[in-house]
């Protein structure tokens, strides 16, 4: 079973700013968030196969993520030729393991405006309308406990991605503004997270959006250069957000047990 064992939290439409300074231009006026288990996902034809996709290709990148392509596979060599060439790559299995184990919230652009439609934006395929899964998922995160439970299991890790034809148009921020909807409705109250130090991008939006840096980890992780010319050491920024009011930390603390 994937996911944490908290119930599947109802769909939530937000509305999009009109215009973000600096960003393109956005073709939907609002985000429809899903919180999908595996099953749920495999249900949907063809979204597994999108989502794998953009993710191993962040993966295989080799440039903003921990994780790393470790299963060779024979792929055709560029040119007229018949000739093949062995390439590390990202599964569809290690995909499904690692993302799929977490809770995973998808964001769907639409231009609905039946707002109080309840059922229409209940149903994934409602909302798709017949396009292609290229064309309409902004992104998505999953969100994990942050180290393995226990007593720091209140804490949760989250991994945002932007799918490719939507970044540079804000969406990452306008997703990052529904956590505090989703997080404690899964059963977290802060998060604690680590950005490498050459995603700047990334680092960007934690920063507008909340999250403080807590602390900085030298040479955390080894990334590709930017320029392709070998690997390099790379630091690793530690974020830190809470989800929930002072009043919520005040409370007397629940044994688990």
């Amino acid at each position: 079973m994937s996911g944490s064992k908290v119930n599947l939290v109802p769909p939530t439409a937000w509305e999009l700013p009109n215009y973000v300074p600096r960003k393109l231009a956005t073709p939907f006026s609002r985000l429809v968030l899903h919180h999908l288990r595996l099953d749920t996902a495999r249900s949907l034809p063809g979204l597994l196969e999108y989502m794998h996709r953009v993710f191993a290709t962040l993966i295989e990148a080799g440039r903003t993520h921990s994780l790393e392509a470790t299963t060779k596979a024979a792929t055709p060599s560029e040119g007229d030729d018949d000739s093949m060439t062995s390439e590390w790559v990202y599964t569809r299995a290690e995909f499904e393991a690692f993302v799929w184990a977490a809770d995973v919230v998808i964001a769907i652009g639409t231009n609905a405006d039946n707002e109080s439609d309840s059922a229409f934006f209940g149903d994934v395929e409602a909302i798709r309308g017949g396009r292609s899964w290229e064309d309409i998922p902004v992104g998505f995160y999953y969100v994990r406990p942050s180290h393995q439970g226990g007593r720091t299991s209140h804490n949760c890790y989250i991994g945002l991605v932007i799918s490719p034809p939507y970044q540079q148009s804000g969406y990452g921020k306008s997703i990052v503004g529904t956590y505090s909807h989703y997080l404690p409705l899964l059963g977290y109250k802060a998060s604690i997270g680590r950005v490498f130090a050459t995603n700047t991008k990334s680092i960007r939006l934690c920063e507008s959006t909340g999250f403080t840096r807590v602390g900085l980890i030298p040479r955390a992780g080894r990334l590709r250069r930017a320029d392709g010319s070998g690997e390099e050491w790379v630091d690793s920024i530690i974020y830190y957000r809470s989800f929930v009011d002072e009043e919520e930390w005040s409370r007397p603390i629940r044994s688990m047990l």
